[in-house]
């Protein structure tokens, strides 16, 4: 009986010792019209291949949940979804802004900001990297196409398809961490950053300029991607990506 219990215990010992990682939702109606709190599945499965557990973050959690969530994570994933409100950055209005939600810009650029304050690491990903930017001071492009001079067309519906590369600083952590400096990416945004934010470090550029990749130096862990590396990790770059950070998430 003894043995039996000590394998149970080493068991549950090695199975909590996986970080728990936060990942934002979105708001949306089901097919009955009831209100859900949603991530894509691709998300859920890019943490755990990294080696993390993934908690999801509800957008409509009162302040005092939220926050006692927030403290029971050991990293955050900023997850892609609609457009941020033009309050947050006076932007530029546009017809082709789509799917704000209030209640989930609240929660996502508190969550930035605490994160970057307390040192607990977090990868953003697409709209997040625009979170990134806004909750710091940034500002976005609010319609790429018609804002950027010869852009690239990078609102693709294909989530797997490879659109264009990202040339990734040499020198920047975000190399290391890729271990590759020329990566080739999905594209499936409309809207981009514009003003970078005081503070963040632009390590990535698609061909036409757009920036791809920014990072918070000094921070244990701080990388936004403007593509999806949750559709991509049949690509060694995109599995380190999903491990480092895990593994920053836990103490590594």
């Amino acid at each position: 009986m003894l043995k039996c219990w000590n394998k149970f215990q080493y068991a549950l010992e090695a199975f909590v010792t996986k970080p728990l990682i936060g990942t934002t939702t979105y708001n949306n109606k089901n097919a009955s019209g009831r209100p859900i709190a949603a991530v894509q599945h691709t998300y859920i499965r890019a943490i755990t291949l990294g080696g993390g557990i993934p908690v999801l973050i509800p957008a409509i959690l009162p302040e005092e949940d939220l926050n006692e969530l927030y403290s029971r994570v050991q990293g955050v994933l900023f997850s892609g979804g609609g457009d941020i409100s033009l309050k947050y950055f006076n932007g530029e209005d546009h017809p082709k802004i789509s799917g704000v939600d209030e209640f989930r810009d609240v929660t996502e650029i508190s969550l930035l900001r605490r994160s970057v304050d307390e040192g607990k690491p977090f990868l953003a990903i697409c709209r997040g990297v625009q979170v990134m930017n806004v909750a710091l001071g940034g500002t976005l492009y609010t319609h790429i196409p018609d804002q950027v001079a010869n852009s690239l067309q990078h609102d693709n519906d294909e989530f797997a398809t490879i659109i264009h590369p990202v040339n990734v600083d040499e020198t920047s952590r975000a190399a290391e961490i890729f271990g590759e400096t020329l990566l080739h990416v999905n594209s499936l945004h409309h809207q981009g950053l514009k003003d970078i934010a005081s503070g963040l470090r632009v390590v990535g550029h698609a061909p036409d300029g757009v920036i791809e990749a920014v990072e918070l130096p000094d921070h244990p862990y701080a990388l936004g991607v403007q593509w999806h590396p949750e559709w991509l990790t049949d690509q060694p770059a995109m599995q380190r990506l999903f491990k480092s950070f895990v593994d920053a998430s836990n103490g590594k």
